[in-house]
């Protein structure tokens, strides 16, 4: 099925693109440290910006695609500096919304990875502007004109407010673009302790999960892939994270139409693929209940196709923004109409890109290097190039891939694959 809609001959053509993706979220302003240390020994630190949501959408402008960010800012200095560096990126602003009562939300977190006992983070965002986002001061119609809605659990834990809009964001509702959803769990968000019940149901309202092995042990005490699916068995695509030993996606044809995880490009082909022997696999599975499909290339009513993806091998400078970089990578590669294998190597590069820099984002803001002003790709940026060949490597090569610091700056052939 395709993902490319007809033309709108009713569309006036100087009017601005509709976005391909909407991300809503908290973005604040966050403070690196600057060297290794306890927050009490640090003496000095970097500003930058870091927002689950707002960090995927400056991936995908960085990548060339049309992305907006959705959010509440304070009317503030940090406010100010939010807007203009993710508007740098080449993301559409226009539906920030700026409040004169509250204020845009601040963190400090230490240098060190968020799941090593030392790692700190300091959140001064209670009664954050992004807090105030509701169903009555977010419109539907900001997030309503893209093809992917990308939301995450972070926000439900911001207020009951927040918690009211995701519920309506995920409701059913004709038209509805492709719901997105990083559960993204953060426990010290989480005063309640209802995270488990409320994370679970908004992802059986999503089209596609993303999920850590970790995160659904902590929260529904499973941690292996088909054991989650069997959790969440809703979703059109289940992608299940799972750090150094790569991802699974489980997907299959969607019940309600013209939405699915992989959005086709014209002519695309859409036969399953068949493994080679190799690291990667792509079995189909019944899902609970359904029935053996009867032919390999078609999947039966409710069957899994299930592709398995190493990661590749990275010297990590900083551990942070890999989450969110791989959930940009994937989706780049389902705009683009990639098939599943191509989709999950594309998120293991963008993760390897943001492993391999100080901050949260892999690629600092071009300034639109890459957009007119109305937000139309003009050119294409040299290092998605360079990972589509990476991507198409054969299975042996990807094997051995070894990515450090500056391999998205186009190298010689003899460079793309380090062995060890």
């Amino acid at each position: 099925m395709s993902g490319h809609a007809p033309p709108d001959a009713t569309r006036d053509p100087s009017a601005p693109s509709p976005p391909e993706l909407v991300c809503l979220g908290e973005s604040m302003v966050t403070f690196l440290p600057a060297r290794p240390g306890r927050l009490a020994d640090v003496p000095a630190f970097t500003r930058a910006i870091g927002g689950a949501e707002s960090n995927v959408a400056c991936a995908l402008a960085a990548a060339g695609h049309r992305a907006r960010w959705v959010g509440r800012v304070g009317r503030d200095g940090f406010g100010d500096h939010l807007v203009e560096t993710i508007a740098g990126y080449g993301v559409d602003v226009g539906a920030v919304r700026r409040d004169p009562h509250r204020p845009t939300g601040v963190y400090f977190r230490t240098a060190t990875d968020r799941a090593a006992d030392a790692h700190e983070v300091v959140y001064y965002r209670a009664g954050s502007a992004a807090s105030a986002m509701s169903p009555a001061t977010v419109p539907y119609s900001s997030v309503a004109d893209a093809r992917i809605l990308h939301l995450t659990g972070i926000t439900a834990a911001l207020s009951a407010d927040c918690l009211a809009l995701m519920r309506e964001l995920t409701a059913p509702r004709p038209g509805r673009p492709l719901v997105s959803f990083d559960v993204n769990h953060r426990p010290g968000l989480w005063r309640r302790g209802d995270a488990a019940d409320v994370l679970l149901g908004l992802a059986r309202r999503a089209d596609l999960v993303f999920v850590g092995a970790d995160e659904a042990e902590t929260l529904w005490g499973v941690a292996d892939p088909s054991a989650v699916r069997a959790v969440l068995p809703e979703p059109t695509g289940l992608v299940v994270k799972a750090g150094g030993e790569g991802a699974v996606l489980f997907e299959r044809p969607s019940p309600r139409a013209g939405t699915v995880t992989h959005i086709s490009a014209p002519g695309a082909d859409t036969s399953t693929r068949v493994p080679a022997g190799g690291a990667d696999t792509a079995t189909r599975v019944p899902a609970p209940g359904a029935d053996t499909p009867t032919r390999a290339h078609v999947p039966a009513p409710g069957a899994d196709t299930v592709t398995h993806v190493p990661a590749p091998r990275v010297d990590i400078v900083a551990p942070v923004g890999a989450g969110d970089a791989f959930a940009a990578g994937f989706l780049s590669g389902t705009l683009r109409g990639l098939d599943a294998r191509a989709r999950l190597r594309h998120g293991h590069l963008m993760a390897a890109a943001a492993l391999t820099v100080p901050g949260d984002l892999a690629f600092p803001p071009a300034r639109h290097p890459h957009t007119t002003p109305h937000g139309a790709a003009a050119r294409r940026p040299s290092w998605i190039d360079h990972a589509d060949r990476l991507a198409a490597l054969d299975e042996a090569a990807w094997g051995t891939l070894h990515l450090g610091p500056g391999w998205t700056v186009h190298p010689g052939p003899d460079q793309e694959v380090r062995t060890p």
